[in-house]
């Protein structure tokens, strides 16, 4: 099979290669899926990157965690209906050393989910670590309809996901942005209310929009910059989840008595760590959406597979508005 890896961790350009390697074969449990579109998301960089000192986890690693395609084998134990179902897939690469920057990936039977006939390979590979965390973020305390939501970050892709995910769940959603052009980004996802977090004082324009309620649920890209902001924003009982962290050694600095008098819950969301009840749920939901036909990702730009380097290296300038996506074959 044609495959993108890496031996050493470095820069993209530096140590991802592409060449022929065996076809995995699926064991017990296991699925065999045909990739059509793989994409990128920033964990698949750290790793490649050695991310807080992380060392490589396998002599040999193809990197992506999500992807999209056609279930072609099963193991032992795997219905052999599957074989020929659409699905998209997520976390290939964790535990492993192959992921979805391949022509085939391996990977435990239930996170190849089923892909609903009326949804693209392109949108199933959107999936994954960033619909899987929004969801943990907006539903780990309950359900969010008729909440108010206020996503840090709208255009990115765990904040795109959010905003399709809440307004699904019919909450009303602010969020912020950082340049005028993500705007259209975060209102074609349904946000109601677009700050930019450069020119707007986002506190002063949440409590106007509220009423001086503040929202229920914040989804946090980067609590470090936005805790004096988030407490200002945020409803008694409120939630604030962060899922993101810039620098592996960031700490951030609480004013405790003001959290505290609105008995403020702070959690803190890594894919990885979700219990699988919860990424379960998360799943459902996801094809609950998507069988509704509201889940529509921002695509920024598409590659080859023979182009890998090159789509790590626009994910990484933060330039582009969108996910990347890979496209196998």
């Amino acid at each position: 099979m044609r495959a993108a890896f890496y031996e050493h961790q470095g820069d993209a350009k530096d140590v991802l290669q592409v060449g022929a390697l065996i076809d995995p074969t699926p064991g017990p449990g296991e699925v065999r899926v045909l990739i059509r579109v793989s994409s990128v998301n920033p964990t698949d960089l750290k790793a490649r990157a050695g991310y807080g000192g992380a060392p490589m986890a396998f002599p040999r690693i193809i990197p992506h965690q999500d992807g999209a395609g056609i279930i072609d084998a099963v193991g032992e134990g795997v219905p052999a209906s599957r074989v020929g179902e659409r699905v998209w897939v997520y976390e290939a690469q964790a535990g492993r050393s192959g992921g979805t920057a391949a022509q085939f990936t391996i990977v435990p039977a239930e996170r190849a989910v089923p892909l609903p006939d009326n949804v693209s390979f392109e949108t199933g590979a959107c999936l994954g670590i960033p619909a899987l965390t929004a969801h943990r973020c907006l539903f780990a305390d309950g359900d969010i309809g008729g909440k108010r939501v206020l996503v840090q970050g709208g255009a990115g892709a765990v904040g795109n996901a959010a905003i399709l995910l809440a307004k699904w769940a019919g909450a009303w959603v602010a969020t912020t942005i950082s340049r005028p052009e993500q705007a259209d980004v975060a209102r074609a996802a349904g946000a109601d209310l677009i700050i930019n977090r450069r020119t707007d004082d986002i506190a002063a324009v949440i409590q106007l929009a509220t009423g001086g309620s503040g929202v229920d649920r914040i989804v946090e890209v980067d609590l470090v910059a936005n805790i004096q902001a988030n407490l200002a924003c945020i409803a008694t009982n409120g939630v604030i989840s962060s899922y993101a962290a810039g620098d592996p050694k960031a700490a951030v600095a609480i004013p405790v008595l003001k959290a505290m008098l609105k008995a403020v819950v702070v959690r803190f969301v890594f894919v990885y760590s979700v219990p699988s009840e919860a990424k379960q749920a998360g799943v459902d939901a996801l094809t609950a959406c998507l069988q509704a036909g509201v889940y529509k990702p921002t695509i920024a730009a598409r590659y080859r597979l023979e182009e890998i380097a090159g789509a790590h290296e626009a994910q990484e300038s933060g330039k582009l508005i969108g996910k990347i996506l890979i496209t196998i074959g």
